[in-house]
């Protein structure tokens, strides 16, 4: 306990760093998206360039079959940017579907037609690191606000937009990069996989920052790596859809389908992906948008309301059960 920041609480009954308040999703306040929109669903393509030979992180190994190097785990990655994106991006061109690209911003600089495709389309950016091969992890505070300025600085030269979110390398974080995303003007993260709706998060800076809902459920790493079939991750993906639909009619639902090139962009898989796409237009009450969209949406309709119920749910309950009102809030 001495070594936890003092802005980091640890009361009994929240997650473990404090960072969200218990809300029960059965009396939230209402969340309302565009155009009546039951579930707000967006693609995240994560589009990542892992080293031949990554640089040792004291703490996690990039490539478990050891010694290094581990070509078959470089080259069946290497086939995503090589091959499998290409087939991806047909069957989202067909769909003319909007996508938040979680890239490993190196891909600009690395493989430049990748970067022409995206934004060509105005797929919007999503921090994935620089590489997938270097973490937060074992970084000190000082190294990973150096790796923010890094990957702003990037986006903006290569986009000319601003990054507004991030899903951290390998979703590896340390305690502080919810406050350094903050701090650096980031607005939204994708790593906390705790909910069906945004969240505010609590930083030290008191800033107004949002949990956007990724996925490891509907995810094609964890899927096949566990051995399921393309046509299990389709029926997987239309229950999802189906539930939160039908949620969706009493308080806005957000559906997040992550994907990657080196897996769905396969031949025996893309068809998958088109099959799953077939199933979400079909229905008229969808919001088809990105997480940087997502976070804005709920800052300026739903943020506050959430905040102020967290603080009335907080009165009459025990000290310490639940986390002070933030610091910094209005």
């Amino acid at each position: 306990m001495a070594d936890r920041p003092p802005f980091l609480p640890n009361p009994p009954g929240s997650l473990p760093p404090g960072r969200v308040d218990y809300l029960p999703m059965v009396d939230r306040p209402r969340i309302t998206w565009p155009g009546g929109a039951r579930v707000a669903f967006w693609i995240a393509p994560n589009v990542e360039h892992y080293e031949y030979l990554p640089p040792r992180n004291p703490v996690r190994n990039p490539w478990v079959r050891n010694p290094h190097p581990d070509v078959q785990g470089y080259s069946q990655r290497d086939y995503g940017n090589r091959v499998g994106f290409w087939r991806m991006l047909e069957v989202l061109d067909k769909h003319r579907t909007p996508c938040t690209v979680s890239l490993n911003l190196a891909v600009f600089e690395h493989f430049p037609e990748i970067g022409s495709a995206m934004m060509e389309r105005g797929w919007e950016v999503m921090s994935h690191g620089i590489y997938n091969t270097r973490y937060l992890n074992g970084m000190s505070e000082e190294e990973e606000r150096a790796f923010l300025v890094d990957t702003i600085e990037t986006t903006r030269r290569h986009t000319g937009l601003p990054l507004k979110g991030m899903l951290s390398p390998a979703v590896g974080n340390t305690l502080l990069t919810p406050d350094l995303m903050a701090e650096a003007g980031l607005i939204y993260h994708t790593d906390w996989m705790h909910d069906d709706q945004p969240v505010p998060m609590r930083v030290r800076s008191g800033a107004r920052f949002v949990s956007v809902p990724y996925s490891t459920e509907l995810n094609d790493v964890p899927v096949f790596l566990n051995h399921h079939t393309g046509a299990d991750f389709v029926a997987m993906a239309k229950a999802q859809f189906d539930v939160l639909y039908r949620e969706g009619a009493d308080s806005g639902r957000v559906m997040c389908l992550a994907i990657h090139p080196y897996l769905m962009g396969t031949p025996q898989r893309a068809r998958h992906l088109e099959e799953i796409l077939d199933h979400v237009n079909a229905h008229d009450a969808v919001w088809h948008t990105t997480a940087g969209q997502i976070a804005e949406h709920f800052l300026a309709h739903h943020y506050d309301e959430f905040v102020d119920h967290a603080a009335a749910l907080a009165v009459g309950h025990p000290p310490g059960l639940r986390g002070p009102r933030w610091e910094g809030e209005r």
